[in-house]
C-alpha cells in the first residue's frame, strides 16, 4: 500500500501544480501536445519511482501515418505502460465518468480524448463515430477492444468498435499486447507491486482491405494475432 499511497500523494500534487497552467497554455495556443506529454511523462515517472519497469518491443513495426492501436486491458497499471509506449500523440476513448475528475477531466478534453458511455448503446455509437471522424482527419487512436479490464489477465472477446473505426477510416490497425500488468496491480485492488510490464507492438493489419461486411473476420484476425503473442496464462481459455 505504500507504493499506492506514494503515487496517490505525489501524482495528485503534480496534477495540482503543473496541470492548470499547462492546460491554460494549451487552451490559449490550441496546441494539445504540452498537456499530453507533460501528463505522460509525469505518470511514467511516478510509475518507475515505485519499482515498475516497462520494456517495449516491436517499435519498428509501427507504420508511418495515422494508426489505430489495439491493446489488451488487464489492469489499471497497463494504461500508463501502453500509452507511454506509443511514440506519438494518440487519443483514447475513455469512460465518460473519468472526465468528471477535477483538472484531469479538463486535461482529457484538452488532448481531445473522447468520452464514451458504455452503458448507453446510442451514446457509445456516437462516441465511436466521433473517434472515426478524428481518425480520418489524422488523429491516431488507442482502443481497448475488450471494452473493459479482464478479470484474470486472459484475453477476452472483442467488441467490434475498433475494427469498424479502422475500416471506415481506412487506417492500419497495430495490435499491441501488454504482459504482466495484472501481476503489478490486480483488478479491484489498490496494491501496487514492483515488477516488469512488457509492451509489444505486433505486425500492422491493413483494415482498408476489409469491407464493413467483413468486420467480424477482421475482428477475429486482430484477436488471434494478440492471443498468439500472449503468454499461456494470458491467452483465452479456448486457445490451444
Amino acid at each position: 500500500m505504500f507504493r499506492t499511497l506514494f503515487i496517490a500523494v505525489f501524482l495528485s500534487l503534480y496534477i495540482l501544480l503543473v496541470g492548470p497552467p499547462v492546460i491554460l497554455y494549451s487552451l490559449i495556443t490550441k496546441d494539445p501536445d504540452p498537456v499530453y506529454w507533460v501528463g505522460i511523462k509525469g505518470v511514467t515517472f511516478f510509475v518507475r519511482a515505485v519499482g515498475v519497469r516497462v520494456r517495449v518491443k516491436g517499435l519498428d513495426r509501427i507504420p508511418p501515418g495515422v494508426c489505430l492501436f489495439a491493446a489488451n486491458h488487464t489492469s489499471a497499471a497497463d494504461a500508463p505502460a501502453i500509452v507511454g509506449a506509443v511514440p506519438r500523440r494518440i487519443a483514447v476513448l475513455l469512460k465518460a465518468s473519468l472526465f468528471k475528475w477535477p483538472i484531469v477531466g479538463q486535461a482529457f478534453q484538452a488532448v481531445r480524448f473522447i468520452p464514451v458511455n458504455r452503458s448507453a448503446r446510442g451514446a457509445a455509437i456516437s462516441s465511436v463515430e466521433k473517434a472515426t471522424e478524428a481518425l480520418k482527419t489524422g488523429q491516431s487512436f488507442l482502443i481497448y477492444p475488450e471494452g473493459t479490464r479482464s478479470p484474470d489477465g486472459r484475453l477476452q472477446e472483442f467488441k467490434k468498435g475498433a475494427v469498424v473505426m479502422a475500416i471506415k477510416a481506412g487506417v492500419p490497425i497495430v495490435p499491441m499486447v501488454c504482459v504482466g500488468a495484472h501481476h503489478i496491480m490486480e483488478k479491484h485492488s489498490l496494491v501496487i507491486r514492483p515488477g516488469e510490464i512488457v509492451v509489444e507492438f505486433l505486425e500492422p493489419i491493413d483494415a482498408s482491405k476489409y469491407s464493413f461486411e467483413e468486420r467480424d473476420v477482421l475482428n477475429q484476425r486482430v484477436h488471434d494475432a494478440m492471443a498468439r503473442a500472449l503468454p499461456p496464462d494470458q491467452q483465452p481459455i479456448e486457445t490451444p
